[in-house]
């Protein structure tokens, strides 16, 4: 088996001389070519080099989830196709890390590059599903290119506290769980429309839902995590199934305390609920308007204003070893 292992040296839960053992265990077990990225968006270049080339079979990530998603956007630059395209394997080296957690990968690097060294020796791989974002058609954002994303996405307020906190990393901060908290608290008090939401989410054959302030797109379940504890937003969000969403149509003080309790006490049985809570299941196509330029994030990367986009949740894309 011939690999290509990228590697992620801004990793912030993995040292360098960890990387060196790390590397030096795979290679005993395969053909493997380690690759440092260099810049953003040098994950998706080697992603698409992997998948125009015939004689790769895997590419492992060595980073956090940011990484996995350049790969994963680089693999499937002209569609998806798991029987042909070579499969990933993740390593996680990031602060969070939720797409391995989410497939039950172990969250320390060592744990998780024995257990990938098992899951290849015994055949052990499953085939996921994944959510595409595009511009929706007659809209200022129809030419935005179209992106993949491997555990959730966000329109409107939870956007807004990863470029936060991204702003944050670029001056140097670590990204730690009470940074993402502070963060949060800043964007609510900043947050100009928590009591009248600009969001309308509309879907084929349903009615719209308007005036949400806050949508968050999961294609998996937990949606991340507070160090070990797993928050849920769409507990029934699944690899296997379409996306889920969770609105909001009220982020009052109040409204706040309520569903930011029901998060941190959430389950795989229960989410956030009440009347001001929108809970949508397994969709295959719909669509998030805004009235406003509201940002947009992917697997916690910050994209950027947006005031449409239209979601698709694909079965089946990406083949992954687990």
């Amino acid at each position: 088996m011939r690999a290509l292992l990228v590697v992620n040296p801004a990793a912030t839960t993995t040292s360098a001389r960890t990387r060196d053992v790390l590397i030096h265990a795979l290679a005993s077990e395969m053909k493997l070519e380690a690759v440092t990225t260099e810049y953003r968006g040098h994950a998706r270049d080697l992603g698409r080099q992997a998948a125009e080339s015939k004689d790769i079979d895997l590419v492992i990530s060595l980073g956090g989830d940011g990484t996995i998603n350049e790969i994963v956007n680089g693999l499937l630059h002209n569609g998806p196709d798991p029987d042909r395209l070579p499969g990933l394997a993740v390593v996680p080296g990031g602060s969070t890390n939720v797409f391995a957690r989410a497939l039950g990968l172990p969250n320390d690097a060592v744990e998780a590059t024995g257990a990938l060294l098992d899951a290849l020796r015994e055949g052990r791989q499953r085939t996921v599903g994944l959510g595409l974002t595009s511009g929706t058609p007659g809209t200022e954002d129809e030419s935005v290119p179209a992106r993949w994303f491997t555990f959730n996405a966000g329109l409107g307020f939870d956007a807004g506290v990863v470029g936060r906190v991204e702003q944050h990393r670029e001056r140097g901060k670590r990204s730690t769980h009470s940074l993402y908290i502070r963060q949060a608290m800043r964007q609510f008090f900043g947050e100009p429309h928590r009591r009248q939401g600009t969001i309308t989410l509309e879907r084929p054959g349903a009615d719209p839902v308007p005036d949400l302030v806050l949508s968050i797109v999961c294609n998996a379940s937990p949606w991340t995590y507070l160090g070990n504890r797993p928050v849920y937003a769409s507990p029934k969000a699944s690899f296997d199934k379409g996306l889920d969403v969770l609105g909001l149509s009220r982020m009052s003080t109040a409204a706040v305390a309520r569903y930011g309790t029901q998060l941190l006490t959430s389950s795989p049985e229960r989410g956030p609920h009440g009347r001001h809570v929108t809970s949508l299941h397994d969709l295959t196509d719909f669509t998030l308007h805004s009235k406003v330029p509201l940002p947009l994030q992917m697997d916690g990367d910050h994209l950027g204003l947006r005031t449409s986009v239209t979601f698709t949740g694909v079965r089946r894309a990406l083949r992954v070893i687990v």
